[in-house]
């Protein structure tokens, strides 16, 4: 079977216009994500018991932990719970019954930093700006481009 060259040009010509127009439609929400996300975190720097970081990482200590903190390099054991600055939650340890165990070195900037604030037993409150979370390229379809998150993070073990 033989593709005649017309066609093929047309079909590349739709493709990249497709991609064009994919990336048009996302810029707005991920300035309005932005946008969201500055004002949110200006406003919740003033909340009693928040505390920023030169980053811009902000969180709040729901419970002090006494053990050891974790380095960059750890690997952990955490549960966890993630949502949109909405409330709508995306992810969690909590609803899948189990704890993660990961490297720090494989997640989110925003956990490196702040998992390394906490002690094991601790659990933090994480108000991750979008730069420090999946910035410009969001994840998946409930994580949108340029979005700010929060984690409720546990700190149960460093191995």
């Amino acid at each position: 079977m033989r593709i005649s060259p017309y066609l093929l040009v047309t079909l590349v010509v739709l493709l990249f216009c497709g991609l064009a127009l994919h990336t048009l439609t996302k810029s707005p929400s991920g300035e309005a994500n932005r946008v969201a996300g500055e004002t949110f975190l200006a406003n919740n720097a003033k909340q009693e018991g928040v505390k920023t970081t030169p980053s811009g990482l902000q969180y709040q200590i729901l419970t002090e932990g006494a053990g050891e903190r974790p380095v960059a390099t750890d690997k952990i054991t955490v549960h966890y719970q993630g949502s949109t600055l909405d409330g709508d939650i995306f992810d969690s340890s909590y609803n899948r019954g189990h704890p993660l165990t990961i490297s720090l070195t494989n997640v989110i900037l925003g956990w490196t930093e702040g998992l390394q604030l906490m002690r094991t037993g601790a659990k933090y409150r994480l108000f991750i700006p979008s730069e420090l979370a999946y910035g410009s390229q969001g994840a998946g379809t409930d994580i949108e481009p340029d979005a700010s998150l929060i984690f409720d993070v546990e700190l149960i073990r460093i191995h």
